[in-house]
């Protein structure tokens, strides 16, 4: 699956709920340590998130990604990929939900 078959799944929700495209990209850079054209160039390439991550430098504070999703904790995930996965589905769901940009960061 590519990421950026999934990528207006993710600006639709945190749009509904009142946040900006480019707070998602600023999470979804954090996370990957991916700037706005590189971001660009995997939605442009339809990069697979398999290869999105295989290419990501992940943030050093990835491990207080904690909590639920889909009511699998993304913090007992054994497959590296899923874990990735579910850590940015994890941080679209609290952008969502209207937390801190501080408090999504770990910061």
């Amino acid at each position: 699956m590519s990421v950026a078959s999934v990528y207006p799944h993710y600006v639709a929700k945190v749009e509904r709920k009142g946040r900006t495209q480019a707070e998602l990209d600023e999470v979804i850079g954090w996370l990957t340590g991916f700037d706005a054209a590189e971001l660009a160039e995997h939605l442009e390439a339809g990069t697979s998130f398999a290869d999105f991550f295989a290419q990501a430098h992940l943030h050093p504070n990835v491990g207080l990604i904690t909590g639920s999703v889909c009511g699998v904790r993304v913090e007992s995930i054994e497959d590296p990929l899923m874990q990735q996965i579910r850590w940015l589905d994890k941080l679209v769901d609290e952008l969502a939900k209207g937390r801190s940009m501080e408090r999504i960061l770990r910061t």
